[in-house]
C-alpha cells in the first residue's frame, strides 16, 4: 500500500497531500502520521510555511474513515499528537499554514481545513458537516465554525448537515479565494513563496496572540501584549529581525529576515 500522505520541501515551504482513495479520508493511523508531520513542520526552524491538501480532482478530505470505525477503530481512539487530522489540537502551531480544497470537503475533511490560516479553493469544491446524518457531532467544527462565520448559516449546516457550494462559502467568508482547479496549487504555492518571505517572528507573534484571545476579553489580551506577557511578543520584541525591520524602513530596502 503506498504511503497515504505524500510531503515535498521547497525552501521553507513544506507541502502536505492526503493521498487515499477513493476519498482521503483519515483513519488513526493516518490522523497519527499527519500530528507528526505537522509537529516536526512546527520545531523545523527552516520550515516557514505549509501548505495542506489532497489527491486527485474530487476530494479533499471526506473526514472521518467510517469503513475505518467499521472495521475497529474508535471515534475515541488516539488521534495523535495533534488530534484529528494533525492540526486542529498541535499546540503553540505559529508558522502560516494554507489549506487547498481540491474538492469535497466534509466532516472532519472541513475541521482540517478550519484549522488552517488561509482556505483557497477550487472552483468545484463542496462544503458540508453531515454528522448529524451518523448519529454524531462535528466537535470542532461545532466550537470553531460559528465564530468564524454568522452564527445562523453556521448553525444551519450543524443541524441539517446541507452542503455548500464554494461561492457560497465564500460569500460567508470562510473560504478566501475561489480559483479554477488547474490553478489551485499554483496559487497555493504562489501564497506560501509570499509568506516565506516575511517575518517569521512576527507571524509566530500574530498567531499566539490571535489564538490566546479568543478566550480572553479585549483588554486582558491587549495588557498581556504591552507587557510581554505572550513568549512570542517578547520574543520579536528583543529581537535583531524587529530592529532589521525599522532599519530596512530608514533606508528604503527589503528587509531581510533571519527569524531571530
Amino acid at each position: 500500500m503506498s504511503d497515504p500522505i505524500r510531503t515535498r520541501q521547497d525552501g521553507g515551504v513544506l507541502e502536505v497531500v492526503i493521498d487515499r482513495p477513493k476519498a482521503n479520508a483519515i483513519d488513526l493511523s493516518t490522523s497519527r502520521a499527519l500530528g507528526l508531520i505537522f509537529r516536526d513542520f512546527r520545531d523545523d526552524p527552516a520550515l516557514r510555511v505549509a501548505i495542506v491538501s489532497g489527491a486527485g480532482e474530487k476530494f479533499f478530505c471526506a473526514g472521518w474513515d467510517l469503513k475505518a470505525a467499521a472495521s475497529g477503530d474508535a471515534v475515541e481512539g488516539d488521534y495523535g499528537v495533534g488530534g484529528f487530522g494533525g492540526l486542529q489540537e498541535l499546540r503553540d502551531l505559529n508558522k502560516p499554514v494554507i489549506c487547498a480544497v481540491n474538492g469535497i470537503c466534509c466532516g472532519g475533511g472541513l475541521e482540517i481545513a478550519l484549522s488552517a490560516d488561509l482556505i483557497i479553493a477550487a472552483e468545484h469544491a463542496t462544503f458540508a458537516l453531515p454528522e448529524i446524518r451518523s448519529g454524531t457531532v462535528a466537535d470542532a467544527a461545532s466550537i470553531k465554525l460559528p465564530k468564524r462565520i454568522p452564527y445562523h448559516i453556521a448553525m444551519d449546516m450543524l443541524l441539517t448537515g446541507r452542503w455548500l457550494d464554494v461561492h457560497e462559502a465564500h460569500r460567508w467568508g470562510f473560504v478566501n479565494e475561489v480559483l479554477p482547479a488547474d490553478r489551485l496549487m499554483e496559487r497555493a504555492w504562489e501564497l506560501a513563496r509570499l509568506l516565506e518571505s516575511g517575518p517569521p517572528l512576527v507571524y509566530a507573534a500574530i498567531k499566539e496572540i490571535v489564538r490566546e484571545a479568543e478566550g480572553s476579553t479585549f483588554q486582558t489580551a491587549m495588557n498581556k501584549v504591552t507587557k510581554r506577557q505572550f513568549a512570542t511578543v517578547d520574543k520579536l520584541y528583543s529581537s535583531e529581525d524587529q530592529l532589521e525591520g525599522a532599519r530596512a524602513f530608514a533606508e528604503k530596502r527589503s528587509p531581510i529576515w533571519k527569524g531571530k
